[in-house]
Formats: C-alpha cells, sequence, structure tokens
C-alpha cells in the first residue's frame, strides 16, 4: 500500500512539474504588435504582475493586452519610461498561464520605440 501511494504522489509532482515547465519552454506563437502604449501598471492581490495595453487603433476592440514576467527589469523599466509613446512590442503567446507569470497569453520579451517622423 506503501509503496502504491508512493508511486502516484511521485507521478503527481512529477506531471505537474512537467505541465508547468512545458508550459513555460513551448510557447503557441511568437510576433510583433505595434501602437501606442496606453497602460503599464503592477498588479495583483496574492501574485504581483506587470500588465500593460496599447492601443492599435481608435476602437476598443484593437487593444492588445500583455503581460511582462518580473524577472526582467530592462524591459519593465523601458515600459514605464515609454508610456504614451508609440512602440513595436516583440511577444511570445504561450497555451496557458499562471497566477504568477500574469493574466494574459501574451508575453513580452523585447520592446523598441518607434519614431514616427521617419
Amino acid at each position: 500500500m506503501k509503496k502504491i501511494l508512493l508511486v502516484s504522489v511521485s507521478s503527481l509532482i512529477l506531471g505537474t512539474f512537467l505541465y508547468v515547465t512545458a508550459n513555460y519552454y513551448m510557447y503557441y506563437s511568437e510576433g510583433y504588435r505595434a501602437g501606442q502604449l496606453t497602460k503599464f501598471s503592477k498588479k495583483g492581490l496574492l501574485f504581483k504582475t506587470y500588465e500593460g495595453q496599447i492601443s492599435q487603433g481608435v476602437s476598443d476592440s484593437q487593444i492588445f493586452t500583455f503581460s511582462v514576467e518580473k524577472d526582467l527589469d530592462t524591459i519593465i523599466s523601458q515600459l514605464e519610461l515609454l508610456q504614451g509613446r508609440t512602440v513595436r512590442l516583440k511577444y511570445k503567446e504561450r497555451f496557458t498561464t499562471f497566477p504568477w507569470w500574469g493574466d494574459s497569453h501574451y508575453f513580452i520579451t523585447s520592446v523598441e520605440k518607434v519614431n514616427l517622423t521617419e
């Protein structure tokens, strides 16, 4: 009986670990989005995550919502400085997310300021 319980618990722990690891390293898509950075904030009650939005047009249906992993300090500081400006964001889209990663399935990997005068 103890052996069955040990195997069951070990399998559950290993399965959970593999599921979380696969969701972190495997992603569904990647690409770029550009628009005016309208919102960037740190939010959450239990897990503080960085969330933001860019406006890609005049209607609410053209809002791109994204998350930033909290260990990416360079990207976080760039987004804080570029609020209200036009930016180009490189993202990766994950299959799912967890509360400690963020609200969105889209995670930013780099930020560029767009110069509209060129």
